[in-house]
C-alpha cells in the first residue's frame, strides 16, 4: 500500500512524472474525465481548510469520481473521542483513497499504518504539506520550464511554515538551487532543517532579515503569512505579523521574470496592489493545485490495484 506522508516519499523521477501528467491533464482534460469513475475519495479535515480540501474534491470530481468526508473535527466522531486509527479504519471501509489534514504532527503516519487504502497527508501541524509542495513544483516548472539552476527566496514564517519546510526539502534534490531565507530572528527555519537538509547536502543558502536587498537576485519569491494559530503567545504574533508586506514599490529592482508565489491564505503580507503585476502567480498556483492532485490520486490508486 502506497501513501504520501512526506514529500521525500516520492523520488525525483516520480515527481517529474506527476508534473508531466498534470501538464497533460491541463492540455487534454477530456482524456481524464472518467479515470476514477466509480471510485471514492474521503476528505478527513480535522483542521480548517479552503484551497486544499476543495482542490482535492474538485480533482476527484474532474476525474469522474465521488467524494465524502468532513471539514472539521467537530463534525466527526473525533468530537466524541474516537482515535485517528479507528476513524481511518472506518473510513477505509467506505472509500478507495483518503486525504487527511490534522493539527497534530505525525497523525497521518498513524493513519497510514492503520489504513487499508492509500492515505495522503493534506497537512499535519507545522510539519509537512507534501501536496502543496507538489503544487509549488508544478507552478515553478510551468513558470520557469525547469526546477534547477535558480535562486528561491522564502519570506515570512519559516519556523512554523510547513509549506516552506517541504519545499526546501524537495528542491534541495535539484541541481544548483540556492535559497535566500528571509525572516525575523524569531521565525527562522528550524535548526534541524538547516543541519539535515541544507548543510548536510551542501546546499547554497543565506539567511537575512532584508527582503528588498535580496530581491534583485531572486527567480522565485515565495511569500508566507505569519500563522496566528501556531503561536502560544498572542503578543508575539501581534509583534511579528506585519514583518513583511510586499508592495509594488518593493518589486522595482526585481527581475522581469520573477514569479511570486504564496500558498495562501494571505492576510496582508502581499498588498492587493501586487495582484495585477504579471509576476504575481499565486492564483495560478491555486489552479495548479487541482491538476497535480489529480495526477497524485491517479498514481496512488493505480499502485493500490
Amino acid at each position: 500500500m502506497r501513501h504520501l506522508i512526506d514529500i521525500m516519499d516520492l523520488s525525483v523521477n516520480e515527481i517529474d512524472e506527476m508534473i508531466a501528467v498534470a501538464k497533460d491533464i491541463i492540455e487534454k482534460p477530456a482524456d481524464y474525465c472518467e479515470k476514477c469513475k466509480g471510485r471514492k475519495l474521503a476528505t478527513l479535515f480535522f483542521e480548517p481548510s479552503t484551497r486544499t480540501r476543495l482542490s482535492f474534491e474538485a480533482a476527484m470530481y474532474e476525474l469522474g469520481g465521488n467524494v465524502l468526508g468532513f471539514s472539521e473535527a467537530q463534525s466527526s466522531s473525533a468530537a466524541k473521542g474516537e482515535s485517528v486509527a479507528d476513524t481511518i479504519r472506518t473510513v477505509g471501509a467506505y472509500a478507495d483513497i483518503i486525504a487527511m489534514r490534522h493539527p497534530k504532527e505525525g497523525a497521518p503516519v498513524v493513519a497510514s499504518v492503520k489504513s487499508t487504502v492509500p492515505v495522503i497527508n493534506a497537512g499535519d501541524g507545522g510539519h509537512n504539506h507534501p501536496t502543496q509542495t507538489l503544487t509549488d513544483l508544478l507552478t515553478i516548472s510551468r513558470e520557469k520550464g525547469r526546477l534547477n539552476n535558480m535562486t528561491v527566496g522564502l519570506c515570512g514564517d519559516l519556523k512554523f511554515g510547513r509549506t516552506v519546510h517541504s519545499l526546501i526539502t524537495a528542491m534541495s534534490r535539484y541541481e544548483n538551487v540556492k535559497f535566500v531565507l528571509i525572516s525575523p530572528e524569531e521565525l527562522k527555519i528550524p535548526e534541524y532543517l538547516k543541519q539535515e537538509v541544507l548543510i548536510k547536502k551542501g546546499i547554497d543558502f543565506v539567511e537575512t532579515r532584508d527582503l528588498e536587498s535580496a530581491m534583485p537576485q531572486l527567480d522565485i519569491l515565495y511569500m508566507t503569512r505569519v500563522q496566528r494559530e501556531r503561536f502560544f503567545n498572542e503578543q508575539d504574533y501581534l509583534r511579528l505579523k506585519d514583518s513583511y508586506i510586499l508592495t509594488p514599490d518593493k518589486l522595482d529592482n526585481a527581475k522581469a521574470d520573477l514569479a511570486i508565489l504564496h500558498p495562501l491564505p494571505r492576510v496582508n503580507e502581499i498588498s492587493v496592489a501586487v495582484d495585477d503585476d504579471p509576476r504575481a502567480r499565486y492564483f495560478e498556483q491555486v489552479r495548479n493545485g487541482k491538476f497535480i492532485r489529480m495526477a497524485l490520486i491517479l498514481k496512488l490508486l493505480e499502485e493500490a490495484n
